[in-house]
């Protein structure tokens, strides 16, 4: 090929490389500096960035491999427990860093059977733990964190059972009443979800402000104020004004409560305040 040839041919191709390569760069710098984006809190491989705390055991003890990756969920299992029995092994799986104003999605399914010894209200049970305190802070044999639950149940083949609830553990909240709601849980207007299905399920939290559970994309329940509960012993050692019990941001765990669990996919929409 001539000179005047192979120079004519660069600047024919010169465009289409600039328009193969461009855009490619323009999204990337798009998704690091979007804050609508939503980021992946679980790689799919293993467990970098959690840390297990069960009941009766140290923060960071992941008794009997309670918590696993296995063919890119994170699994809930009971297999390796001595005996096969639950033995009140309450399991939260923490998340290392706190949030505040985000949207979280969690996508999960429960299997098999319950583990022997568990509680008939864990069957099918599990959930995700928000405005968590500091897993270092929770008691050696303390079984759940004070926390707001985003309460996750399977059906159980007959009747209605909703799923995405809200349960307190140490603390309360303001209904959609505008009431201080201190029972420990309330349930949403869901759908029932029998088998080992997957689900979506959403949470908006607003700091101390609006919460609101989604399945499906469909709005199942709304409050707010989520706040510590004065009367709890644990949530007593938390409260730094006794005329400001509210909630502005916590830490996030996956629950293990005796029913095999799995987690395929666990991501973060961090919001403006």
């Amino acid at each position: 090929m001539s000179v005047w040839n192979w120079g004519r041919a660069v600047l024919l191709l010169a465009p289409l490389a600039l328009a193969t390569v461009l855009p490619v760069s323009f999204s990337s710098a798009a998704s690091c500096s979007d804050s609508d984006e939503w980021l992946p809190l679980f790689n799919g491989k293993n467990l970098e960035g959690w840390t297990p705390k069960i009941t009766g055991y140290e923060f960071g003890d992941n008794y009997a491999d309670t918590f696993r990756v296995e063919n890119g969920v994170i699994k809930v299992g009971y297999d390796k427990y001595k005996d096969k029995e639950f033995d009140g092994k309450f399991g939260h799986l923490f998340y290392k860093d706190k949030f505040s104003h985000y949207r979280l999605r969690v996508e999960y399914r429960f299997t098999g059977e319950q583990c022997k010894g568990g509680p008939g209200w864990a069957t099918r049970n599990s959930g995700v733990m928000f405005h968590c305190q500091d897993p270092k802070t929770m008691r050696k044999d303390q079984e759940f964190p004070v926390s707001i639950e985003a309460q996750f149940l399977g059906g159980l083949g007959k009747g209605k059972r909703t799923t995405n609830n809200m349960c307190s553990p140490g603390t309360n909240i303001v209904d959609s009443n505008g009431k201080l709601y201190t029972p420990h849980c309330l349930n949403s207007k869901s759908e029932t979800y029998d088998g080992d299905v997957w689900v979506s399920a959403e949470i908006e939290v607003n700091g101390s402000g609006v919460v609101k559970h989604f399945v499906e994309g469909k709005l199942v329940m709304e409050y707010q104020k989520p706040q510590l509960d004065p009367k709890d012993d644990d949530a007593k050692k938390l409260i730094k004004d006794e005329k400001n019990l509210l909630l502005e941001e916590g830490y996030i765990a996956l629950q293990a409560e005796s029913h095999p669990v799995e987690f395929r996919k666990v991501e973060i929409k961090v919001l403006k305040k």
